[in-house]
């Protein structure tokens, strides 16, 4: 297996070994619903090459993003953090792919009963936590083109390859914009050679410059990952 989750890397290779007959890979498709609101917690999604979405659905049917999950993280915590359900979030796989799954109860004893994990783990939400913050802040605050090439940067960090194949639906629904100007606004990116954009199609062309158009919200968030985890593109440091 090349794909790799970090967040799993991160862990001591002890605690690793132990976990390792607990993870079983799954094949994720674009679609897949892998939580609803206030269904249980029964599993935890550790990604490899998929991208996830937390999306959080208002009373008029409206649905924004509020965290995405790809292989430095897993999804799930409120399942080791003394909440099994959750009201609120759905679970969604944007980009497919595969992740490896463990049972919650397994993982929840062990968080109860080793240190290593309660490390890992809690510095993970931690981080988390500073993503979450820092996309409401972002969304409020920067320019929507900024706000896709956030959101891209972040996915391309998550996947093998420079190809992400979105929809313009959940592209709506990541900017808070109707689809309408979702064209318009990954139009403006694709004039500046940054990416190449064909209906459902994503193509990065050149990362450096996207990261230089983006707002400092990515660095931010990513430097949080790697001071709290030790995550480098490639791996743990």
């Amino acid at each position: 297996m090349t794909a790799q989750n970090r967040l799993l890397s991160a862990m001591p290779q002890a605690l690793g070994d132990k976990l390792a007959p607990h993870l079983k890979q799954k094949a994720l498709s674009k679609g897949d619903r892998l939580h609803n609101p206030g269904e249980p917690i029964h599993t935890l999604y550790f990604p490899l090459n998929c991208v996830l979405s937390i999306t959080t659905t208002m009373k008029d049917g409206t649905t924004a993003e509020t965290g995405v999950v790809g292989q430095r993280e897993v999804i799930g915590i409120n399942a080791f953090m003394g909440g099994r359900e959750t009201t609120q979030t759905t679970y969604i796989v944007q980009i497919p792919g595969s992740a490896l799954k463990i049972d919650a109860r397994i993982l929840r004893e062990e968080f109860d009963r080793n240190q290593d994990l309660r490390d890992v783990l809690l510095r993970y939400t931690q981080a988390f936590i500073a993503q979450i913050s820092q996309t409401t802040a972002c969304n409020s605050l920067h320019r929507i083109d900024q706000r896709l090439a956030r959101w891209l940067l972040e996915a391309h960090d998550r996947v093998e390859g420079d190809d992400l194949d979105l929809t313009q639906e959940f592209i709506a629904d990541m900017l808070g914009v109707r689809r309408a100007g979702v064209t318009q606004t990954a139009q403006s990116l694709q004039e500046r050679d940054l990416i190449r954009y064909h209906r459902r199609h994503i193509h990065i062309l050149d990362r450096s410059r996207l990261e230089a158009f983006s707002c400092e919200c990515f660095q931010t968030v990513k430097d949080e990952y790697d001071h709290l985890l030790g995550l480098a593109p490639g791996g743990p440091s």
